[in-house]
């Protein structure tokens, strides 16, 4: 018998961010996404409600902003680098649903030396991307000095 090891990342889930508008579990008013990494892309299933409503029925193009600013964002963050964004650009096709599943994809694109860009999608469940978005982001440990991560499940 053979066994061929693999460069594979299993899938896990990364840690809730207390206070996040977007991913806080101790923040009442944050949307809620949960956020797994695989192979270095970020994923997550979501469903915006009235909450994040913005034309009736669909949800605000600053929530999708948000969402797609934290998971591109996340997804640098989960290759080791205490980051901010300098620069954003968000992308809107299609008016984003309410109370539908959505699905959400983060990459990192191209690393340089002070710079690291990455790339975002949200899709229906047909696979028909809503919002897209693109991010540079530079190393800023200095803003992050007191961040705690909680463990994905509490105990």
């Amino acid at each position: 018998m053979i066994f061929l090891w693999l460069n594979y990342e299993m899938k896990r889930q990364i840690p809730y961010h207390g206070w996040c508008f977007v991913c806080g579990n101790e923040n009442p008013h944050s949307i809620g996404l949960t956020w797994f990494l695989e192979d270095g892309i970020l994923t997550s299933e979501f469903i915006l409600n009235e909450s994040q409503q913005g034309p009736p029925n669909h949800a605000h193009g600053g929530a999708s902003a948000a969402i797609l600013d934290e998971a591109m964002g996340l997804v640098v963050w989960a290759a080791g680098h205490k980051v901010a964004a300098v620069n954003l650009e968000i992308n809107y096709h299609k008016p984003l649903p309410l109370n539908q599943k959505m699905f959400l994809e983060a990459k990192i694109a191209k690393v340089e030396e002070r710079k690291i860009f990455s790339v975002g999608e949200i899709r229906t469940a047909e696979s028909i991307v809503t919002v897209s978005g693109s991010g540079i982001y530079v190393p800023a440990p200095q803003l992050f000095e007191n961040v705690r991560i909680d463990r994905a499940n509490k105990e």
